[in-house]
């Protein structure tokens, strides 16, 4: 067990000292984790995971303040001061752009082409550089195996050589695994927060002119830059400025600066809201361990999946999530997730259809289905998927641990290929929806610009997982895609699911195919059209005409029954 894992089950969560005046969280507003920060903000780069990060990033902090301007560093600075690739440089200010709190930031707002001159703020990028200490903590085995045995396969055609896999892979492929809870997630990453917070807190202070470093002090807006890491608000309304939900800082004169604030009152004022957090995650894990197992629980989802196989489930705070969808289609459009985050789940033999502007997504244990995302407009991670085809425009792309799987891609940064992966291939994006256009431009996708056949390879292991791995593996590369050869590049077709709503102007796929891709496509048109012709132009007798048209009709048929399409014909007339 690690030692983060270990601090999770710590009961009851230790009691943080005397804060002083104003202890008392505001019982209307609670702190939770910035859970994008954990689940999309993580690279598996070992030369950013630092077993000491306050020794370490302290004189980091120093070599990079010095090589700022204006407070911000370019990736110039964060390679030479990090010692890493130029690639990986420009990668670290891409995912914490992708995951930053503050959308009106100039990398948030920077055009693919503008990451460098914009650079990332010194105090994100410290608190960015902490965090990739964090350990993940392990996918939960369902409770019930046998209830979801034809939900998610036990086979695979990986099975013949268990003995020549991972340890990752062997963890997989033996047991059922299943994305851990919210509650659990949110107790993890605040008992590391919990555990963390002095060290943090005094990247971010400052010391008291003339009184050296005993003396430190948190301005309002270096304590801003903590929502990188949580935020306070209850579910389903909108998160504040963190200052406002302090005792010390809330309701500051805008024209005044606010006084600085000693960095100690600081860290015991949040200890105790983390501590208050974590009790109540306690109480309420407990209590469904304990207490009646409810259909409408998010968290246990998967326990009625079989049941009703469309789960989704709503969530106010969280992303929606759709989960134990099996042998069906499933459509959602932007009237249901508009600005939304959605994690798929657990989905198997199916058809999904999230035609919407996203921030983020998430694919996790899917096999044997194909998912169409609309815009995403952050970033998209698929990971432990079996045979899934993922059809998507987004910004961002990481594929981690992911076997057989095709991805077709308009993505504006290079592919993430992260972990355990085999027989990866991608493609051009291949499709297109009516309103597809107008989500990509309210959420920042460019489609001028598609990396696609870029994918950056980085480690096979995992560095922020708790597994235990083989000495000796933890430089090796993950192993990347390969291209989808344009002979078998086809266009995927996304139904008009509801023809009573209003059309949009997208008419055609939005980002361009490169030439061998249109000439394939332009081959395949041309030797349909001849065969079309040839059969018109043959001349049959009518009876043997009925007889030809009956045989294509027959493979036809066999074809859909085969590929598994007859059932989203099934599924458009039941709509």
């Amino acid at each position: 067990m690690t030692e983060e894992q270990d601090l999770i089950d710590q009961s009851p969560p230790p009691s943080a000292p005397d804060p002083g005046p104003n202890p008392t969280p505001n019982p209307n507003s609670v702190i939770h984790p910035r859970r994008v920060s954990f689940e999309h903000g993580l690279l598996p780069i070992q030369k950013l995971v630092f077993t000491d990060p306050i020794q370490t990033l302290a004189p980091v902090k120093q070599k990079l303040t010095d090589a700022a301007s204006n407070n911000r560093v370019g990736s110039a600075a964060v390679a030479d001061v990090l010692q890493i690739s130029g690639d990986h440089a420009r990668l670290v200010l891409e995912t914490l752009g992708s995951v930053l709190h503050l959308e009106s930031d100039p990398l948030v707002r920077a055009k693919p082409e503008e990451v460098d001159s914009a650079g990332a703020d010194l105090r994100d990028l410290i608190l960015f550089l902490y965090i990739q200490s964090y350990k993940k903590l392990l996918p939960r085995t369902h409770k019930d195996s046998a209830a979801v045995a034809d939900v998610w396969p036990s086979t695979s055609a990986f099975d013949g050589y268990l003995s020549a896999l991972s340890p990752i892979q062997l963890v997989r492929s033996n047991s059922r695994r299943f994305m851990p809870s919210q509650a659990d997630d949110e107790a993890h990453q605040l008992s590391y927060l919990q555990k963390h917070l002095a060290n943090i807190i005094s990247l971010l202070a400052e010391p008291v002119e003339g009184e050296g470093e005993e003396s430190l002090v948190l301005s309002m807006e270096a304590f801003e830059h903590l929502g990188f890491l949580v935020q306070f608000g209850d579910k389903g309304s909108d998160v504040s400025p963190l200052s406002q939900a302090t005792p010390f800082f809330a309701n500051s004169d805008p024209d005044m600066p606010a006084v600085p604030v000693p960095a100690s009152q600081v860290h015991d004022w949040l200890l105790q809201n983390i501590a208050s957090a974590l009790e109540s995650i306690t109480e309420r894990i407990s209590g469904k361990e304990n207490g009646p197992s409810s259909a409408s629980d998010q968290d246990d989802a998967m326990s009625d999946a079989c049941a009703a196989p469309n789960k989704v489930a709503p969530s106010g705070r969280g992303p929606c999530l759709i989960e134990g969808v099996s042998k069906t289609s499933l459509v959602k459009q932007a009237s249901d997730l508009r600005g939304r985050s959605v994690k798929v789940v657990n989905c198997h033999d199916s058809v999904i259809y999230l035609l919407a502007p996203l921030r983020y997504a998430t694919v996790h244990g899917c096999s044997d289905t194909t998912i169409v995302l609309g815009a995403v407009g952050k970033a998209l991670r698929v990971e432990h998927c079996e045979r899934v085809h993922v059809i998507a425009a987004s910004k961002r792309v990481c594929i981690a641990n992911c076997r057989e799987c095709v991805f077709f891609l308009g993505v504006n940064q290079r592919p993430l290929i992260v972990g355990d992966n085999h027989k990866l291939q991608v493609a051009p994006y291949n499709s297109y929806y009516s309103h597809l256009e107008e989500h990509m431009r309210e959420v920042g996708v460019e489609p001028t610009i598609n990396k696609w056949d870029k994918p950056l390879a980085l480690g096979a292991v995992d560095p922020h997982d708790s597994l235990s791995h083989p000495a000796g593996v933890a430089d090796a590369q993950a192993e990347s895609a390969a291209c989808v050869d344009p002979d078998q590049f086809i266009n995927f077709l996304i139904p008009n699911w509801f023809s009573g709503e209003e059309i949009g102007s997208t008419k055609d796929n939005p980002f361009p195919l490169p030439d061998p891709y249109m000439a394939a496509q332009q081959r395949n048109v041309k030797n349909f059209e001849e065969t079309r012709r040839s059969l018109r132009e043959t001349p049959l007798e009518e009876n043997r005409k009925k007889e030809l048209s009956s045989a294509l009709h027959v493979y036809f048929k066999d074809w859909l029954y085969a590929s598994g399409n007859i059932r989203q014909l099934y599924c458009l007339q039941g709509d």
